[in-house]
């Protein structure tokens, strides 16, 4: 018998499984790095056969590619063509790039801009430093918000409630300086919340200390940006530099206030 409510009948449906299947593939190669079809097979737990057709799917749309032997799969050239696609009609980007500038040319250092994805930032531009020492941050990282202080920054503009749900009661290390205590990050995210900005010595780069505020192009704020020092060259510049991105924060914020871009 059909259903009386076909949008219904549709709703409930669950994912479709070669979608989902393909998806995860992409997401894997992305944080996990290449691998054979063996090695893919067992870090998504797909049989070998099963995924087989599907690499060879994506191989052909462009979506994977090979290494010379063939037996490598790493992402392929459409993944850059989508992936540019999205980073040149997202709104904030544009809007974002002249306040990356103005900082980068106060601080002359390295600037992320990243956006929250679940409880994890995803870096979406950025500024290099002048200088040759620098933070490795390329544009796609993806990192814990609440190891870090550009997502602590945006954690921290959330009620005191949702933050606590975002922050996993076990918390794993990036380096030897990760706070992995909850309750101590969730005091930090607090201290956020006060100040207005979020700090991190070393707890995802040995060496860098990073300075975040949230960026108020929507409500609560989806947007940060940070800046990133090595230690060797912060004597006597933490205070300017956290200055300077207060200032863009407060400037912007009564910009936002009512109209948002996102």
């Amino acid at each position: 018998m059909q259903s009386a409510n076909p949008t219904a009948t549709l709703g409930a449906a669950g994912p479709v499984k070669s979608a989902a299947r393909a998806l995860d593939l992409l997401d894997e190669i992305a944080a996990g790095g290449p691998g054979t079809q063996l090695q893919l097979s067992t870090r998504l737990n797909i049989p070998k056969s099963s995924l087989h057709a599907l690499l060879k799917t994506m191989t052909d749309r462009g979506w994977l590619e090979t290494d010379q032997t063939g037996s490598v799969y790493q992402l392929g050239i459409h993944s850059l063509v989508v992936s540019s696609a999205y980073l040149a009609g997202d709104p904030v980007l544009s809007r974002a790039a002249a306040i990356m500038d103005e900082i980068a040319g106060a601080t002359e250092e390295t600037v992320n801009l990243g956006r929250l994805a679940g409880n994890q930032v995803i870096y979406t531009a950025k500024r290099e430093s002048v200088h040759p020492l620098r933070m490795h941050s390329p544009v796609g990282r993806r990192l814990p918000a609440f190891s870090t202080a550009l997502g602590r920054a945006i954690l921290a503009e959330r009620p005191a409630d949702v933050r606590a749900e975002l922050v996993p009661h076990s918390i794993a290390r990036i380096t030897a300086q990760t706070v992995t205590d909850r309750d101590s990050v969730l005091e930090i995210i607090d201290d956020a919340a006060r100040l207005g900005y979020a700090t991190e010595s070393e707890e995802s780069c040995i060496g860098v200390r990073c300075f975040g505020v949230a960026l108020p192009f929507a409500r609560p704020a989806v947007d940060g940006v940070s800046v990133a020092v090595p230690i060797s060259r912060l004597a006597g510049r933490e205070d300017f530099i956290i200055e300077t991105l207060l200032s863009v924060k407060a400037r912007l914020s009564p910009e936002y206030g009512h109209s948002m871009v996102r």
